[in-house]
């Protein structure tokens, strides 16, 4: 129930500011809006004040601002000068681009209200490097400090992630400046390439293989009717050694227990200061084209490890504004560039995600608290505003781009034109609308 009043509260919320937006500029410019509507469908709610109707419908997943138009319908002749269609190209523009600069400015606003808080943050500090990925091939170890990616220095594992985004969109090799636990400059050179797309789709989500996490060599979770749960192993269990061979580290585990899909393992642990020795067969199950083992657990998380990466930033007021500004920023043209890059084949469809993966995320970021979910609504909100931009006629940008052909040819494109237009636009958006909710199936129920 959650999941869907969190959905329910975002798609509002993120819907009635650009509407708004819409909606501010149009009075301003001097046109008549006759109808503000959150959602679609027969109305539930409706409510007139003055000249403008305004409605909720059931349908969630939209809103739109009706206005006064000639090309819609009889316009009196005194109402003409108020109609959307006499208004001059650049106030139109101004209407028109005001829905996603709208969605911009909440996404600022939301961050602002985050970051004012104090900003809890993450040491460049390499905590966990996975065996047999893209950052273990590339020679990173525990305990290496992150000092620059693609040249682009971070001091933070949110700056290494966004770092690492936009590195991986050239395709190329990504350089990475550490410092090992001794102080001694490194170069490492992550090629994700190497290891299939999965690999590729994990980094340019900002997963090369490594996390600031660190681990004991001990059970924290056992998943329900896996190998590990039924060979009787328990949350708490301590991993003393594999084979006879003493296990030092969690990674050590792991890279044990990847290496034996379908081969058993004498293992011995340590409950309630107790020894036991267990039996178990990984499973086998394929990763980056190649075939591994797996019995169903996660690690106990070094709590001392784990505390001493923590640190908080604070701003004052116009600080963490202007912060905001620059990670609303950074965020639009990283989508942009996601965008552009799926375009060329350089990033992956399988990233997109529509309404049941937005719904998801929106519960599991309310269970988390308010500060996750404001940043999530941030995140969808420039989402939108980018989306609504791009040069696709249906969406705010398409009409965009016939008001700048107009400003450069000095008169309008035909009806005709934009006929065509919207119909090639609704069939590139109803397509990409699919794919995203094909892959929201694949995720949520493992098709």
């Amino acid at each position: 129930m959650l999941t869907v009043f969190a959905f329910l509260l975002a798609i509002g919320v993120l819907v009635t500011f650009h509407e708004l937006g819409h909606y501010w500029v149009a009075k301003l410019c001097g046109v008549r809006v006759l109808r503000f509507s959150i959602g679609f469908g027969s109305p539930l709610f409706r409510f007139k004040p003055r000249e403008t109707e305004w409605v909720i419908c059931p349908i969630p997943l939209g809103g739109y601002v009706k206005m006064l138009d000639e090309r819609e319908g009889y316009v009196d002749p005194e109402e003409r000068p108020r109609a959307f269609n006499n208004q001059h190209v650049l106030k139109r523009i101004a209407i028109v681009a005001a829905g996603p600069l709208a969605n911009l400015l909440l996404a600022v606003l939301l961050y602002w209200g985050v970051i004012a808080q104090g900003v809890p943050q993450l040491k460049p500090l390499i905590g966990t490097v996975v065996a047999q990925t893209p950052a273990a091939a590339a020679g990173f170890r525990d305990g290496d400090r992150v000092v620059s990616v693609a040249g682009r220095a971070v001091s933070s594992w949110q700056e290494i992630r966004l770092a690492l985004v936009d590195a991986a969109m050239s395709g190329d090799v990504i350089p990475v400046r550490v410092q090992n636990a001794s102080g001694a400059a490194a170069e490492r050179r992550i090629d994700a390439a190497r290891f299939g797309d999965k690999a590729v789709q994990a980094l340019q989500q900002g997963d090369p293989g490594f996390s600031p996490a660190r681990f004991l060599p001990a059970v924290g979770v056992v998943e329900p009717g896996g190998v590990a749960a039924k060979a009787g192993l328990k949350p708490g269990d301590k991993l003393l050694s594999v084979g006879g061979q003493p296990l030092s580290s969690w990674e050590a585990w792991v890279q044990q227990v990847r290496n034996s899909p379908g081969k058993d393992l004498q293992i011995r642990i340590e409950r309630d200061g107790k020894p036991m020795q267990l039996s178990l067969r990984p499973q086998a199950v394929t990763q980056y084209d190649e075939v591994v083992g797996r019995i169903g657990v996660a690690p106990l998380p070094d709590a001392a490890w784990n505390d001493k990466l923590s640190f908080m930033v604070h701003y004052g007021v116009f600080g963490a504004l202007q912060q905001a500004a620059v990670k609303t920023g950074d965020t639009a043209w990283m989508s942009l560039k996601f965008l552009g890059n799926m375009l060329i084949g350089h990033a992956s469809l399988n990233n997109l995600s529509g309404p049941l993966t937005i719904a998801n995320v929106a519960g599991q970021t309310a269970r988390e608290g308010l500060t996750p979910y404001l940043e999530f609504l941030a995140l969808i909100s420039i989402s939108i505003g980018i989306l609504n931009l791009l040069p696709i006629p249906v969406l705010d940008g398409g009409h965009l781009m016939y008001y700048v052909a107009e400003l450069v040819r000095g008169k309008p494109v035909s009806e005709r034109a934009q006929m065509l237009g919207q119909k090639i636009g609704f069939i590139l958006l109803a397509s990409l609308m699919a794919f995203a909710m094909l892959n929201d199936f694949s995720r949520l129920f493992g098709g």
